[in-house]
Parts: structure tokens; C-alpha cells; sequence
């Protein structure tokens, strides 16, 4: 079965074409981290993806904040901040706000990645998005970003409460 086919197969109706979405964003996500993984140089696409929140937080971030931006773990944080600090890019320091708590801040290395490499990025994903126009791209970022809403929604029901943050009791 080829992409096409089955997106013809799940656009009849809007529950089938919900479903077709969830699956295509979980394809998309793996085929986009394998074609990035082999062209950001030093990086994972994911190494990158913190790297670029603390990059353009332009302070130090805990790894729960971090997390909450990235949508993972303090524990996936942890993870992905242990390699990129052995590769130079991160330090880890007591939080200036909160000394208990532990933050990321980048270093010069990351300074001059995003100098240098990133130009290389910034093309690729230039050539990414070069098939949509400017409305179209326009449209894709609105709906995309109203999926925070749809999962925070999902997140609340998940936790017993109803859409407006309220416990049901």
C-alpha cells in the first residue's frame, strides 16, 4: 500500500480522516527524524529540537520546563542533555531562580551551531515547505497549533477532569 492509497482510503468521512491524521503526523514524525537525523551535523533531530527551545529561550531552563515545551519527560530531558553536555553544546547548572533545581544553559559551541550549521537546516526545511503557499502554510500553522488544544483536552480527560480544568465529580 503507498501513501496515496491509503490516504484515498481514510478521506470519506471525518472520523475516518481524524484517524487517517493521527496516523500520518506519527509517520511524518519518524520519516521527518530519519531524513534530519543524517543531515543536522553532530545533532539528533530530537538533540536538536532541545537544543533550539533553550536556544531561543535565551535563559537557563529546567529540564521539567523543557519537557513540558518539548511534550516528553524531565527524565527524556535528562537523557537527551547527558549526551549533548558530553558533546559541548549544554551545561548543566543550579537554576538561578530555584538553586534546588537543575537547569540547561548553552554554551559557546552552541552558539556557533547555530551560527554555521544551522544555515544548512534552515535550508532544508526551506525546501520542506516549498510545496505549500503562503496561505496554505498559513492554514497548516493554524490547525496544527489548535492540536495543543485537542491534546490538552485528551490530557484532562485523562486525568478525570472536564474540558475547562474541572475535576468531575
Amino acid at each position: 500500500m503507498t501513501h496515496e492509497e491509503l490516504i484515498q482510503r481514510f478521506s470519506d468521512t471525518p472520523v475516518r480522516q481524524g484517524r487517517a491524521v493521527f496516523s500520518m503526523l506519527f509517520i511524518l514524525t519518524n520519516r521527518l527524524q530519519t531524513l534530519f537525523d543524517s543531515r543536522i551535523p553532530d545533532v539528533t533531530l530530537k538533540q536538536f529540537m532541545l537544543l533550539s527551545i533553550l536556544h531561543q529561550a535565551g535563559t537557563p531552563q529546567t529540564l521539567t520546563e523543557l519537557g513540558v515545551l518539548l511534550g516528553c519527560s524531565r527524565q527524556n530531558v535528562k537523557k537527551l542533555a547527558d549526551v549533548l553536555q558530553r558533546k559541548g553544546f549544554v551545561a548543566v547548572i543550579p537554576h538561578p531562580r530555584d538553586p534546588r533545581a537543575v537547569a540547561l544553559e548553552t554554551t559557546e559551541r552552541t552558539d556557533r551551531f547555530f551560527g554555521e550549521d544551522f544555515r544548512k537546516y534552515q535550508e532544508e526545511l526551506q525546501a520542506l515547505f516549498s510545496v505549500y503557499t503562503a496561505d496554505e502554510l498559513a492554514t497548516l500553522f493554524r490547525l496544527l497549533s489548535r492540536m495543543f488544544e485537542g491534546i490538552d483536552c485528551l490530557a484532562a480527560q485523562g486525568r478525570g477532569e472536564t474540558a475547562k480544568g474541572e475535576s468531575e465529580v
